[in-house]
C-alpha cells in the first residue's frame, strides 16, 4: 500500500512540475524583433518588418520578385 502511495506521489508530482514549465512557456522575453516597426508591401499587403524589406521610391516590398513587378494597380 505504501509503495502504491509513492508511486501515485511521484506521478502528481511531474504532472504538476510538466505542467508548470509548459505554462511558463508563454511568458518568456518577448521577440527580438519587437521593436522593429512593420512596413506593408506594395505589391501583395504582406506586413513585415522594415529592416526585412525591399525599398524604392518610398515604397517597400517582401521580395525581389515583388520589387521587380512593382506596385500592384487595384
Amino acid at each position: 500500500m505504501g509503495r502504491l502511495l509513492l508511486i501515485l506521489l511521484v506521478v502528481v508530482l511531474l504532472a504538476w512540475l510538466l505542467r508548470r514549465a509548459l505554462a511558463g512557456r508563454g511568458r518568456g522575453a518577448p521577440h527580438a524583433d519587437a521593436g522593429v516597426p512593420l512596413v506593408r508591401c506594395a505589391h501583395c499587403g504582406l506586413n513585415l518588418p522594415k529592416t526585412e524589406a525591399r525599398s524604392a521610391g518610398g515604397r517597400h516590398y517582401c521580395s525581389e520578385e515583388h520589387w521587380r513587378l512593382g506596385p500592384r494597380d487595384g
